[in-house]
Formats: structure tokens, C-alpha cells, sequence
């Protein structure tokens, strides 16, 4: 209604422009999504998880397209937006930093500031790529070891035996799973070693520990993605 009465406070909406920013939107998003898959280090489904970027991108520029030609509907976007809930929880940081760029660049692109989002996406993408190829470089291993046994022993003793080989051997070990069923034990530890060959001497010292154990080993961030 505010529209109708004040036709002062409406902007023309420039098709021709609008179209063209829903296009170099794509691609970046489209190069956003290839950059998360192959660099990331997250350890749920990058593919699917990355499906969103084009569509939250897309999504901005039309918002902010339609909003800014309108007070009015600026307006009551303010009290749409006050209703929104997400529900499902982002739980790794690197998630939401490639969220918050899919975000900024429907933002630059929708506020027609095309040279500048292409020009930042450009530049955060390539120091994103230099920094986790080059400076972040380390041949420290993040790994995943699970154990799977029939001890001898009682579960405690084991899991206690379990627990003093893998922290001798890693800098840092956590204790993620433990399934105990009569005598059948499982476990999964997340472990941080300082160089392969402390991974091997710990794959050692675990088998030496009971004869029915059987000992897998994930490297984190290799996981494979589906």
C-alpha cells in the first residue's frame, strides 16, 4: 500500500541488469562449489553440502534486487526475516565462512557492485587456495583408528591398554566411540601424530595387544566424498 501511495520511494527494476548478475552469480557460485569440494577439509558430504551455494546465492541477488527498488517491501522484509528459524545446525566453521561468501556475493551482485564481488571473489578464492597448498602446509596426521577385538582381557583392561598405546604414540588422542557387547569391544579414536612413522609404531604396538584385534586407520582429511 505504502508503494501505491508514494511512488517516489520505487526504483525502476532493470531486467536486462538483473539477468546478467543471476548469470555471473552462477558462475561464481559454480566456482565456489568446485573450490569447497576440492579444499575443504570438513568431514561430512562436501558435494551435497556445497549443492546450496548456488541456490543461496541466486536467492540474494533477488532479494536484494527486488527490496532495494522498493521501501515498502524493504520494509516488510525487515518483519519477514524476524520469523525465520533454521534448524539445522552448521557444525563446522569452514561451513559457514563458504556460507557467509555465497551470502556477501548474491549481496555485491544484487546492489549491482559487480566489478567488486568479482574482483573479492577472485581474491579470496586464490589466497584460500595459497593458503591451504602452501603456508598450511604440515605433515602432522589427523587420524581415525578404530579398534575391533575379542580380548582376553576384561573390556576396562583393554580399553585402558588401548588408551596408554595410542597416547604414547600420538600427540593428542580422543576417545569418539566405545561399543562393549559381552566380549566383543569397538572403539574410535581421533589421534593427532606428529609424523607417519608414530602412526606405524602405534599400528604395532595395538596388534601386539590381543591376537583377535583388527585395527583400521582413516586419514581425516582424505575422507572420500560421495
Amino acid at each position: 500500500m505504502l508503494s501505491k501511495l508514494d511512488p517516489a520511494l520505487q526504483a525502476p527494476l532493470d531486467l536486462k541488469l538483473l539477468a546478467i548478475n543471476l548469470l555471473i552469480g552462477m558462475i561464481i557460485a559454480v566456482v565456489l562449489k568446485l573450490h569447497y569440494d576440492k579444499y575443504s577439509s570438513v568431514l561430512s558430504n562436501r558435494k551435497q553440502f556445497s549443492m546450496v551455494f548456488p541456490f543461496i546465492t541466486l536467492v540474494t541477488i533477488l532479494i536484494i534486487t527486488v527490496v532495494k527498488s522498493s521501501l515498502a517491501l524493504s520494509l516488510g522484509l525487515v518483519g519477514a526475516l524476524s520469523i525465520v528459524r533454521f534448524r539445522t545446525p552448521i557444525k563446522e566453521p569452514e561451513e559457514l565462512a563458504y556460507l557467509f561468501m555465497s551470502i556477501a556475493v548474491g549481496l555485491g551482485l544484487g546492489a549491482n557492485q559487480t566489478k567488486a564481488t568479482v574482483l573479492s571473489s577472485i581474491v579470496i578464492l586464490l589466497f584460500i587456495f595459497v593458503f591451504k597448498k602452501f603456508v598450511n602446509k604440515s605433515t602432522d596426521k589427523n587420524i581415525y583408528i578404530s579398534v575391533k577385538a575379542s580380548p582376553s582381557a576384561t573390556s576396562d583392561e583393554f580399553l585402558t591398554s588401548v588408551n596408554k598405546v595410542i597416547s604414547q604414540h600420538s600427540l593428542q588422542a580422543e576417545i569418539r566411540r566405545v561399543d562393549v557387547k559381552e566380549k566383543d569391544f569397538f572403539g574410535v579414536y581421533f589421534s593427532h601424530f606428529k609424523s607417519a612413522d608414530d602412526m606405524g609404531q602405534a599400528l604395532a604396538a595395538l596388534n601386539k595387544l590381543d591376537s583377535s584385534i583388527e585395527v583400521s586407520i582413516v586419514d581425516h582429511q582424505k575422507l572420500p566424498t560421495l
